[in-house]
């Protein structure tokens, strides 16, 4: 079983402003979450004990969020408010959360590399943070890429999901070598113009690694923007001859990848709506809205 995971959250968050010039993007709420903490109870849901926030400036929030609150406790308690007190359980998650900063935006091969003496010697998952996995984040892709990884022998096994064609130039795409929902990649490509695309198998944004992939990042260079690309250290995985191995996302573990404001929205008002308490008076205000 994979016991450590490695969560990037230093990006900027500029395609979200105003929204995010306070605010870590990852806090932004969704229904009644902030994005990261769907990302954090996959994980624990996937038994991983460990993990690492790969933070940037301004991100102390999530840290102040995973934290325990005795004062908000106590205030709850005293006040008998149990439901209250039900939606902050996710304080007692088993999990051990650890802190570094990526000083300088360099890219998500970086962000990764900054967590080299976490990961150690053992193989570890990397989940983006701005990320949600299915429908209000219930997922076990999380799982059965660490099943795969101990089952294979494989150095990298990735989540995949399938996307419109035309759209295979906003994600990382691989290249199968193979068929089926757990197949070998031969190579990927970075953003690659539709008539380009391999496939259209989209990374999304769920990796687990061998420790080998920290070799691959330090020969890694810098593309056009400065920045280390964690697919090019992929790639060099695959052409040294390590094996690849993409999973798919099953039907209704679609990938809410919250990086601009139409996508945002989109995902806040599906969440809302699958809401057990609010979604049905949510979804007849909409009907309202909409004559």
């Amino acid at each position: 079983m994979i016991h450590s995971a490695i969560v990037p959250v230093a990006g900027l968050g500029t395609r979200l402003l105003p929204a995010t010039k306070s605010q870590p993007k990852e806090m932004l709420p969704v229904a009644r979450k902030p994005i990261v903490q769907y990302v954090v109870e996959e994980l624990a849901a996937a038994g991983i004990e460990r993990i690492l926030f790969v933070t940037g400036r301004g991100k102390s929030s999530i840290e102040n969020h995973f934290d325990h609150d005795p004062e908000l406790n106590r205030s709850l308690t005293q006040a008998d408010k149990k439901a209250l007190l039900d939606e902050i359980e996710f304080e007692k998650l088993q999990v051990h959360y650890f802190y570094t900063r990526q000083r300088l935006q360099l890219g998500l091969g970086d962000a990764v590399r900054c967590g080299e003496n976490f990961a150690g010697p053992e193989p570890f998952l990397v989940a983006l943070g701005d990320s949600i996995i299915g429908l209000n984040g219930h997922s076990t892709i999380s799982r059965r890429l660490g099943e795969v990884y101990e089952q294979d022998g494989a150095s990298c096994v990735i989540a995949v999901e399938e996307v419109p064609r035309e759209l295979t130039s906003l994600y990382g795409v691989v290249a199968p070598a193979s068929k089926g929902n757990v197949f070998q990649i031969a190579d990927l490509v970075e953003k690659p113009a539709p008539e380009q695309a391999p496939s259209n198998l989209a990374i999304a944004g769920r990796y687990v690694f061998s420790p080998s992939i920290f070799e691959k990042l330090r020969k890694v260079k810098p593309d056009h923007r400065g920045e280390i690309q964690l697919t090019d250290a992929i790639r060099l995985l695959a052409a040294s001859g390590e094996r690849i191995i993409g999973v798919k996302l099953a039907r209704g573990e679609r990938r809410y990848d919250i990086g601009n404001f139409p996508s945002y929205f989109e995902t806040f008002l599906e969440f809302a709506l699958a809401d057990p308490d609010y979604g049905a008076r949510l979804r007849q205000h909409l009907k309202r809205l909409v004559r």
